[in-house]
C-alpha cells in the first residue's frame, strides 16, 4: 500500500507533468527514487538538513559563471552604478537577504508552516512558472509580516 506521503509525490508529479514544469518533476523523480531504493533514512535527513544550503551555492555559482568567464569584469560593475536600476538591485539584493535571515529563524521555530510554505512555492512554480527559492525567503517575508501585524495588533489591544 502507497504511504501518504508517497501518494502526495504522486500527484506532485502529476501536477508536475500537466503543468510541464521540469524542476518539480525531477525533485519528485529523486525523491521516489530515494524512497524506491529505500535511502530515505539515511539520505533525506542529509537533503533536509544540508539541501537548502546545497542550493544556495550552486544557484550562487551559476550566477558567478560571467564573472569567472570575463563576461562581466569590473569595468562593468562601474558602469552599472551609475543606473537607478543597479541601486535598485543592490537595495532588493540586500533586503532579501536579511528577510531570508529572519526566515530560517521562523522554519526552525515554527515548522508547522514549513509544509504551508512549501506548498505555496510548490504552487507558485506549478502555475506561475516560478522559481524554488520559496520556503526561504517565503518564511523570512513571512516572518517580517508576522512581526508587523503582531506590533499593529499591540496597538489596538
Amino acid at each position: 500500500m502507497l504511504s501518504s506521503s508517497t501518494l502526495f509525490l504522486l500527484v506532485l508529479l502529476a501536477i508536475g507533468f500537466i503543468a510541464k514544469n521540469q524542476a518539480i518533476l525531477i525533485a519528485v523523480y529523486i525523491l521516489l527514487g530515494i524512497k524506491l531504493l529505500k535511502l530515505e533514512d539515511k539520505v533525506l535527513p542529509y537533503i533536509e538538513q544540508k539541501g537548502l544550503f546545497i542550493g544556495v551555492v550552486i544557484i550562487t555559482v551559476a550566477v558567478l559563471v560571467p564573472i569567472a568567464t570575463g563576461d562581466i569584469g569590473f569595468k562593468d560593475l562601474l558602469a552599472s552604478v551609475k543606473s537607478y536600476y543597479a541601486w535598485i538591485a543592490l537595495i532588493s539584493g540586500m533586503f532579501v537577504a536579511y528577510v531570508a535571515k529572519d526566515g530560517l529563524q521562523l522554519l526552525a521555530n515554527e515548522p508547522h508552516l514549513t509544509a504551508v510554505l512549501v506548498i505555496g512555492t510548490i504552487l507558485a512554480v506549478i502555475f506561475f512558472q516560478g522559481i524554488a527559492v520559496g520556503p526561504l525567503i517565503g518564511a523570512g517575508i513571512a516572518y517580517l509580516l508576522m512581526q508587523i501585524v503582531d506590533n499593529v495588533m499591540k496597538i489596538f489591544t
